[in-house]
């Protein structure tokens, strides 16, 4: 039987599309277990062993990292001596981890050599692929643009016939959801795939949950499942790429893809965004190369195999309360660590470039983010004994772990070498400690040898943006961003606000990390997309600590030690002058200025990617959110938007939650009570405004009451 005699016959076993009025294609289940991490997983795919290529990158990337480890405790020790103090060997103990920090970075950038060429097969590909979007209190009229643009794309790749998008919405808040029928409702109009949309009873488990509620309900429909943020997309021609990848190895299981941030307009969004089109490839292709099979999953911008995810994927809850129990935040790390211990491969292509996200606009945005990964990856801790768990995933763990571990070790680390200085300068040294003693002890502290690894440090923590930039001149990114002379003073003025915002994230993030150690819960916040330039008031109270913890440093400092200076001035600097870095980097008017000037500029902003051109296109074309309680009255005031936010309503089912089923009695007992539409929204609180618009009937009904 020919390829396409197997293709036809796949497409005609399975569902075929609805007509366009249904709002959700039919149901198409799919078992998917929750796991029990105590166990080996059922089912499991054998495993094959990485290639040497693998092997080598691990050696240069843990290797070399273990080496300079070494160097660097030696190093340090032989700078106190052979006795050296109790002060002295906290010192040590912190400035080991430090130093082996910094030197993975390195170690990682040089792996990077070795990573695998990658190549996209041809010939038929039958498999169905859905892209699917989780959103919660967006704006959905942007989110929904970069949907219709890419569902262009991919009729445009010959995929129409095979490709489907389905929104899957989390929202609570009443006049959002409104937004959400309305917007979609129109989108259906403009787009050559189908859009399905279905928004949730209820958020258990958060993103997750969503995601594998989808996969119950419709996971049977489909192959391949493209996982995307509220502002993240991918090209049509990359989707199609990684869908003829996986098609072509039937032990893939996920392929994750290296988005580009895009669309920064203030300082610090293009500051994020510049680091990431520079230096960001160099670090994929090091995590590539010693990853191997034994990937990662960032959340969004990949790909999975429906059947991998939904036999390996079923995330338990852990027990406990939130911060450390309870439902798992940062799922995706644990997605991706269950499907490479069922078996599968987990993949990053360094090589697709068609893969594009929004970024945090400012800083206190960007802490706001921080707030509930560094929960996520802290709850990690408790998931490393995971059975049949790959040696390489509890690696992931762990590095993201230490991604935020590593701000309070840095202050440790600042405070105790402040406070060895102190000791030193403070104190009057016993040369004769034994009374019968002939020769003098002399106090051991090589500070040249303490300044040479101060050196060294600074060259591992500088050299792979360097690397990164110097290679960049040798492609077209350089050309494509300004040119060379531009990109490299684009590189420096990074490095100097990076050195800015460095001391604040580290205070930051060691606040972060001993609220969750103090028991206090992340929560769950719609995220900041495209935010403002906070007042100088906002920006005073959230800094204040900042700016007296280093004056005070400063005026101790110039009294007692002034030679200290020299080392710690950036990070004075930056805490110092934390309120205005923060301010400013958050203007889009400093943005322009830098644009202007060919400063931070990537190649996507000169010459901006066909679908996000289109996509801002189609999403001023779309109906514009409406907040707050005129969302909902347009509905009665305008009968064509009521019909189509009817026809966006999927059946209620019969198993009502019963918190849902509660709201919806006192709503229909409210609406009836009511004499205008307006009455009755202040009669209704929120879980009963929701019940009514989700229910034909009651907001029929509504609808009807008087203005």
């Amino acid at each position: 039987m020919s390829m396409n005699m197997i293709a036809e016959a796949s497409q005609a076993d399975r569902p075929q599309a609805p007509a366009p009025a249904a709002v959700v294609p039919p149901a198409a289940p799919l078992d998917m277990p929750v796991q029990d991490f105590g166990r080996l997983p059922q089912g499991m795919v054998e495993r094959q062993m990485n290639s040497l290529n693998v092997w080598l990158a691990r050696l240069i990337a843990f290797g070399g990292t273990a080496a300079l480890a070494v160097f660097g405790f030696s190093q340090m020790l032989a700078s106190f001596g052979a006795d050296p103090t109790l002060m002295q060997i906290a010192l040590l103990a912190l400035f080991v981890p430090t130093f082996a920090w910094v030197g993975f970075s390195f170690c990682g950038t040089l792996a990077g050599f070795l990573a695998p060429r990658l190549v996209t097969p041809e010939g038929p590909n039958p498999s169905r692929v859905v892209v699917v979007m989780p959103i919660y209190h967006e704006d959905v009229a942007a989110s929904t643009g970069l949907l219709v643009a890419l569902a262009r794309e991919l009729a445009d790749e010959g995929m129409a016939d095979r490709a489907e998008i389905f929104v899957l919405s989390d929202t609570r808040d009443p006049a959002i959801a409104v937004n959400e029928t309305l917007v979609i409702g129109a989108a259906r109009a403009l787009s050559p795939l189908p859009i399905w949309y279905r928004r949730r009873l209820n958020n258990e488990d958060r993103k997750s949950g969503n995601v594998a509620e989808f996969v119950r309900h419709w996971g049977g429909r489909y192959d391949q499942m493209v996982v995307l943020d509220a502002d993240s997309v991918m090209s049509g021609a990359t989707i199609r790429q990684m869908s003829a990848r996986m098609a072509a190895d039937p032990r893939l299981g996920l392929i994750q893809t290296m988005p580009m941030l895009v669309g920064g307009e203030t300082i610090f969004a293009r500051l994020t965004q510049f680091a990431g089109r520079v230096y960001g490839p160099m670090i994929a292709r090091g995590v590539s190369a010693w990853a191997g099979d034994t990937g990662n999953y960032w959340g969004h911008n990949a790909m999975i195999r429906v059947t991998a995810f939904a036999q390996a994927c079923g995330l338990p809850r852990l027990p406990g309360r939130p911060p450390f129990g309870g439902t798992i935040l940062s799922h995706d790390f644990v997605e991706a660590a269950a499907l490479c211990r069922a078996g599968w491969k987990v993949r990053l292509d360094h090589d697709l470039r068609g893969s594009f996200e929004g970024c945090p606009p400012t800083l206190l945005d960007m802490a706001v983010r921080e707030r509930r990964w560094a929960q996520g990856n802290l709850q990690h801790s408790r998931l490393f004994g995971i059975a049949g768990m790959r040696g390489i995933s509890r690696v992931h763990f762990l590095i993201g772990i230490m991604g935020f571990l590593m701000s309070p070790l840095w202050l440790a680390l600042i405070l105790v070498g402040l406070g060895l200085s102190a000791t030193v300068l403070l104190s009057t040294p016993e040369y004769f400690p034994n009374a019968y003693q002939l020769f003098p002890e002399w106090p051991v502290f090589d500070s040249r040898r303490m300044l040479w690894l101060f050196g060294i440090a600074m060259g591992l923590l500088l050299l792979p943006k360097f690397i990164a930039t110097f290679r960049a001149w040798a492609r077209p990114l350089a050309a494509n961003s300004g040119g060379r002379v531009r990109i490299f003073a684009s590189a420096i003025f990074e490095t100097i606000l990076s050195a800015l915002i460095a001391p604040v994230q580290m205070l930051v993030q060691t606040r972060q990390i001993f609220e969750i150690l103090g028991g206090r819960d992340s929560g769950w916040n719609a995220q900041v997309r495209a935010g403002t330039m906070p007042g100088w008031g906002v920006v005073l109270r959230y800094h204040w600590a900042h700016v007296a913890l280093g004056l005070g440093t400063l005026v101790v400092l110039a009294s007692f030690s002034p030679a200290q200076l020299i080392w710690l001035s950036p990070i004075l600097a930056g805490l110092i002058l934390s309120p205005v870095t923060s301010r400013l980097s958050a203007s889009p008017v400093f943005g322009r200025w830098a644009r202007l000037r060919g400063l931070l500029v990537t190649p996507e902003e000169r010459d901006p990617p066909a679908i996000l051109t289109e996509a801002a296109a189609i999403a001023r074309s779309l109906p514009q959110p409406v907040t707050g309680r005129d969302s909902l009255l347009r509905l009665a005031r305008q009968p064509a938007l009521l019909e189509r936010h009817l026809q966006m309503l999927s059946p209620l089912p019969q198993d009502l939650p019963n918190a849902w089923h509660l709201a919806r009695i006192t709503a229909e007992a409210k609406i009836a009570h009511a004499a205008t539409r307006g009455q009755a929204l202040d009669f209704l609180d929120r879980a009963e405004t929701d019940a009514m618009l989700m229910d034909r009937q009651l907001l029929t009904r509504w609808s009807h009451l008087p203005e």
